[in-house]
């Protein structure tokens, strides 16, 4: 009996728990039915702006349809580089031997506590010095500008390590004896064993990537360079802003990043897992 009521008990708290957590969502979806008065008054019902909502945002001067393309393109790119270049450090410091590596891996992990708002300046720096250099494109008001900074991580780097050392070294000994050599051995021997963990840092990536704000904020200065989220927050900061608008641009600015983990939510789980082993 007792164990029955503490049962209920418990998944009385998780259904509190989990109503609490969607509300906000549910709220949003909601709100892209409405108008913008509807909103502010609290209505918590079905309206019939949707489709008026869907028309006034792909039409608005602020430019979300091509701010969608440039946040796709900054996010693939970035997702891409970002899985090959920190599984192959990740690999690197795992696989072989040095005297001097345990040190430079902790220093790596000594960067992850400095704070991104301490790193902008000299960034924004370094990335202005380039627009006046052959490497222009490279330079402020660019998406490689945006780019560049975030395809390799410390956390990635780390992450990547973590689950090479479950990965048995004899696979490489005897890719070694057979000939193959060490970028062989890195794609055709790991990557293929390793699908899991890059579905899970890819979608970590991709997710961050996406929704990246602060280092945009600085970097694009273009109104037609900008991300989903600097449209995004140009809606909200507006003088009369349309919620309606803006709840129906928060949605479907959500729905990348949610096909992502659904389309690979079983190889995140697995991938977390190995990586904690």
């Amino acid at each position: 009996m007792k164990r029955k009521v503490l049962s209920i008990l418990k998944y009385t708290i998780l259904t509190i728990i989990s109503i609490i957590s969607l509300f906000p969502f549910v709220w949003m979806l909601l709100g892209m039915t409405n108008r913008t008065v509807d909103i502010t008054a609290g209505k918590f019902m079905i309206g019939d702006q949707f489709l008026l909502n869907i028309k006034n945002l792909f039409a608005s001067d602020l430019g979300f349809t091509r701010s969608l393309g440039n946040s796709a393109v900054i996010a693939v790119i970035t997702t891409i580089l970002a899985l090959i270049i920190s599984s192959m450090a990740g690999y690197g410091f795992e696989i072989y031997k040095s005297k001097a590596k345990d040190r430079i891996f902790n220093f790596l992990l000594l960067s992850m506590m400095v704070p991104f708002a301490a790193l902008m300046i000299p960034l924004y720096r370094m990335f202005s010095s380039l627009s006046k250099t052959p490497f222009k494109f490279l330079g402020i008001n660019t998406l490689f500008a945006v780019i560049v900074p975030t395809i390799c991580t410390a956390f990635l780097i780390f992450f990547f390590r973590q689950n090479i050392k479950s990965f048995p070294k004899e696979l490489v000994e005897a890719a070694r004896i057979d000939g193959l050599g060490e970028v062989a051995i890195f794609f055709k021997v790991y990557m293929p064993s390793a699908k899991n963990t890059y579905a899970a840092a890819a979608i970590i990536t991709f997710m961050s990537s996406w929704n990246s704000y602060l280092w945009p904020l600085v970097a694009l200065q273009s109104p037609e360079k900008r991300t989903v989220p600097l449209v995004l927050s140009a809606m909200g900061a507006s003088y009369t802003p349309d919620y309606g608008m803006l709840m129906t641009g928060i949605v479907i600015a959500t729905l990348p990043t949610a096909f992502v983990f659904f389309l690979m939510q079983k190889q995140f789980v697995q991938g977390m897992v190995g990586s904690i082993k």
